[in-house]
């Protein structure tokens, strides 16, 4: 995202079994211009003042679903290069390098290969880990207190009728069910359609290893306590006397909850946060997906993955260039946009989320995928940030906002590539809908 900066992994050492040292080579290809890089390098998903020097970098721990940032010891911003143990300028000259480099968890599992994550560009895929000792001089772990810093990944899906979205942490299915859908307006008996919406639920809860279900009903901002509270419990009572029906196997207890409108997924402020807050939601053990070895797929009448659009009274192009499936059912899309045009143009069509959606910071959020057979809308996955008094949601996908804040201005020719992690199904091709831009059909490699 930021031109002349080129960012090359030169080192991924695993070390005492549980800790990563990542190295990464920073180049100022440009030939006129310094570029600063310590902002660029900054994880975003902290505050604007905190997000310096190289704690960005990072591994996608993809089978624990969590986004995995360099540790934090006590006084620092994190345990990774800083211009005082290190003795780093802000600037790099142009034609020169600098190496920098971060000290995390290592990725569970004991992978041979990971992905390393910059807030530069796309993920980097299947990078070597080797056991060797790292070469240079590195902060030990566990010679002071750190403290891990994770972002958990949430995925999401819904069907395409709204009836159900679906969350998925790689630990928990939270199964959210329209209560639109399943009642009438101030009910709590389920009507005819509930059935064929719960007995997806209770086919997944049947299909996992969950002993525990937890049933919490939920209502929107409207009307009072006295009578949200009262009709969310019944509502959820319904659903898991509903559930208890359906399910084919034994050894499933249910704790039952109403929370009234305490608990908001989405703003209130709109009709669509307000539909999406009436809900029964079902939380239990995801169900192991069946092992798999993902490979190239070939996928004839799928070769054209581009689009055109204008901004500024300029021509704008989109191309894919890949979707690719990670381990834990994940996908990485990839895709270009250039200004095609010879005037300056700002292209801000990637961002514009439906109003419902909350995320801390503008990102190319507009982008979904669609499973046509199945029915079912995949949505870009979220790092998940706890705060003291809420949670914050940042886009697991290119941000165009904070320091990034002009990178949706494109120069005459200019190209930048952006990226979105999914949930992806087990299915080697899929619809693609970014932006202003014509559907694809794009094949899953």
């Amino acid at each position: 995202m930021t031109e002349n900066l080129k960012v090359e992994v030169v080192g991924l050492n695993r070390v005492k079994g549980r800790h990563l040292v990542v190295q990464v080579r920073l180049s100022n290809t440009g030939t006129d211009k310094r570029l600063s890089w310590a902002g660029e390098l900054g994880d975003h998903t902290r505050p604007l003042g905190e997000i310096t020097w190289a704690s960005g970098i990072g591994v996608l721990d993809a089978l624990a679903r969590t986004w995995l940032l360099p540790y934090k010891p006590a006084g620092a911003a994190c345990l990774c290069s800083n211009r005082d143990r290190d003795g780093l300028g802000q600037f790099i000259d142009p034609g020169r390098s600098i190496t920098v480099y971060a000290v995390l968890p290592a990725p569970s599992g004991n992978p041979t290969t990971t992905t390393v994550v910059t807030p530069v560009g796309p993920p980097m895929l299947d990078v070597p880990i080797t056991d060797d000792p790292p070469a240079g001089d590195f902060p030990d772990p566990d010679a002071e207190p750190v403290t891990p810093i994770t972002r958990r990944l949430i995925l999401a899906s819904e069907s395409l009728d709204k009836s159900e979205e679906t969350a998925d942490d790689g630990k928990d299915l939270q199964i959210n069910l329209s209560a639109d859908v399943l009642f009438a307006v101030d009910k709590a008996t389920l009507t005819p359609k509930a059935r064929s919406v719960i007995a997806r639920t209770a086919k997944l809860i049947d299909a996992s290893p969950a002993t525990v279900v937890t049933v919490a009903g939920h209502a929107d901002s409207s009307g009072t306590d006295a009578i949200n509270n009262p009709l969310s419990l019944r509502r959820a009572q319904a659903v898991q006397h509903a559930l208890t029906a359906l399910l084919t196997r034994d050894g499933v207890r249910f704790h039952t909850e109403g929370h009234g409108s305490r608990r908001p997924l989405y703003r209130n402020d709109t009709d669509e946060g307000k539909r999406r807050n009436r809900r029964v939601t079902v939380t239990f053990r995801k169900p192991q997906p069946a092992a798999q070895e993902p490979g190239a797929t070939t996928t004839t009448g799928a070769t054209d993955l581009t689009g055109s659009t204008t901004a500024d009274g300029q021509p704008i192009a989109m191309e894919v260039t890949g979707l690719r499936r990670l381990p834990g059912g994940l996908g990485l899309l990839t895709y270009t946009i250039t200004n095609e045009g010879s005037s300056e143009a700002w292209f801000r069509d990637l961002h514009h989320a439906q109003d419902w959606e909350a995320y801390k910071y503008q990102a190319a959020t507009n982008v979904r995928l669609t499973d046509v057979t199945a029915r079912r809308q995949y949505l870009p996955g979220r790092l998940e940030v706890p705060t003291d008094n809420r949670t914050d949601f940042y886009c697991a996908c290119t941000a165009v906002s904070g320091v990034r804040i002009s990178t949706e201005k494109f120069a005459p020719g200019q190209t930048r590539e952006f990226w979105n992690l999914f949930a992806l199904p087990d299915t080697t091709t899929i619809n693609a809908k970014i932006g202003p831009f014509r559907d694809l059909h794009i094949p899953i490699r």
